[in-house]
């Protein structure tokens, strides 16, 4: 079964400025088609794409006063499976950072977790950020961390994540944070997770329970959001004028109706067991 996914941002450059956009599918996944065009002042402009080491694609492009349209758009067939990984990544996902302070959550998800470890160790950190936390849109700040989350109780994907990640590090588990396309989420937008490392394997954990995993696309991977913003500037001023974003499952058979509820169950938020271990392709 296909993923579809798409993206349109619209863009107010007040200045010359250096633009890195975060919104093409992983390398991970396996593409069937794809289309990212920037197009400003009356002609299409080129980036240039930059590979991290997790497999994101970021698209770098020095831009111009004016009005930038982006548009994404992308077909992809993924078979999540068991990614290679290093000693040096697992122990920088052990490390506190800007928006996961682990060392700052340390005293008591050691008091809160105590004597957990492995899979019910990753099931009771999920169960709490999902009971504790409200999904609040409008709410969450820029700049909210994990302590900030587990304060007020309120927040956006993001911060859930954040929240996930802080507190398995602390009870030294490397976690890492991914942004996603997620088919079936509502409120659509750019989603994020927290993936745990568990047995030689990367996991993925959606405290908002908002999205199914099993059809999630990979964008980008890293320490928190401060590694995986869909859109990044220096330089000068951006304003985003409009966004859009959507992702869906494609039936096998487009006239078959069993084809198009397995689509949609698959893509179902409420048929995802969080108990069960899922990878991220």
């Amino acid at each position: 079964m296909h993923r579809k996914v798409t993206a349109e941002l619209d863009l107010e450059l007040g200045s010359d400025v250096d633009l890195i956009l975060q919104i093409s599918a992983a390398r991970t996944a396996h593409l069937v088609t794809e289309q990212l065009t920037l197009h400003q002042g009356g002609r299409d402009r080129t980036p240039t794409e930059i590979v991290d080491p997790a497999g994101g694609r970021l698209h770098r492009l020095r831009g111009e006063p004016g009005e930038l349209r982006v548009r994404y758009e992308a077909v992809l067939d993924i078979a999540p499976g068991t990614a290679p990984h290093t000693d040096l990544e697992t122990i920088t996902y052990l490390r506190p950072s800007r928006y996961c302070q682990s060392d700052e959550l340390f005293a008591q998800a050691r008091r809160q977790f105590r004597g957990l470890s492995g899979r019910d160790l990753v099931a009771a950190i999920e169960d709490f950020v999902a009971r504790s936390t409200t999904y609040t849109l409008g709410l969450s700040q820029g700049t909210d961390s994990a302590v900030t989350t587990l304060s007020t109780g309120q927040g956006v994907c993001r911060d859930y994540a954040h929240l996930v990640i802080a507190l398995l590090r602390a009870m030294d588990v490397p976690a890492r944070y991914a942004a996603c396309y997620a088919p079936g989420l509502r409120p659509m937008d750019f989603h994020a997770v927290a993936e745990a490392y568990l047995d030689g394997a990367w996991y993925v954990i959606d405290a908002t329970r908002l999205s199914h995993r099993g059809s999630l696309v990979r964008i980008a991977t890293g320490r928190d959001a401060a590694d995986c913003a869909f859109l990044s500037y220096h330089g000068g001023y951006v304003g985003l004028t409009r966004m859009y974003v959507d992702a869906w499952l494609v039936p096998e058979d487009a006239e078959d109706a069993a084809s198009q509820a397995a689509a949609a169950a698959a893509s179902d938020p409420a048929s995802d067991d969080p108990s069960q271990l899922v990878q991220l392709a």
